[in-house]
């Protein structure tokens, strides 16, 4: 589980389908074998380390299924170790598991702000909702505005500069990962809404004859 907060900005020293070794000092002082990583958005498992990197193995189902097939050699990624109960919840509950990927339509920068038009698949804008939450490749954003086809993201100045979104363009693909409360509540009422049927109804005295 993670925050969303990302605590630093490695790079890619290495990547193929099946590993990945992150350039990354501050994190591969903090990181042990086995411990959970946000490597953009991605919960992975480091199984290596030295003092300057630190490496992970990949799913390949993992690595087709994120942005993860875009990175290269040198490419800017959002790290971000486990949460603790120690660690403040600055931004929402991330687990790492990334729902599709997205895709950079728009990026104006205004004085202040930097606004962000992401378009993204039905399946994930079925949870998106405005003033919520959302992890866009690991970084824990709110919601602006959204439409059927996709939504946009207000980020301030210092996590423009001190994350991967600087680095990105129109075009671009990032990982996505819903809110999980949203996801709890579809479920839930799911549930009621498959047992209110007619004879339900009538079982418990609805209903007549």
């Amino acid at each position: 589980m993670f925050t969303g907060i990302v605590e630093e900005v490695g790079k890619v020293a290495e990547i193929s389908p099946r590993r990945l070794t992150v350039s990354a000092e501050k994190i591969s002082r903090r990181v042990a074998l086995g411990d959970s990583v946000d490597v953009n958005g991605i919960c992975l498992t480091v199984t290596g380390f030295d003092r300057r990197s630190f490496f992970v193995d990949i799913m390949e189902e993992t690595f087709n299924r994120t942005a993860l097939r875009y990175l290269q050699a040198g490419s800017p990624v959002n790290l971000e170790t486990a949460a603790t109960l120690q660690k403040p919840l600055g931004g929402h509950l991330v687990q790492g598991h990334i729902d599709d990927t997205g895709e950079i339509e728009h990026i104006h920068q205004h004085d202040d702000t930097v606004v962000i038009s992401i378009a993204a698949p039905p399946h994930v804008m079925r949870y998106v909702v405005e003033k919520g939450f959302i992890a866009v490749d690991g970084i824990s954003l709110t919601v602006a505005s959204r439409s059927p086809e996709g939504f946009t993201v207000s980020i301030v100045k210092f996590t423009w500069a001190n994350t991967r979104l600087s680095a990105l363009a129109d075009g671009d693909r990032v990982n996505l990962e819903a809110d999980i409360i949203a996801k709890y509540v579809e479920q839930f009422t799911c549930r009621e809404k498959e047992t209110l049927t007619m004879d339900y109804l009538k079982e418990h005295g609805f209903l007549n004859g």
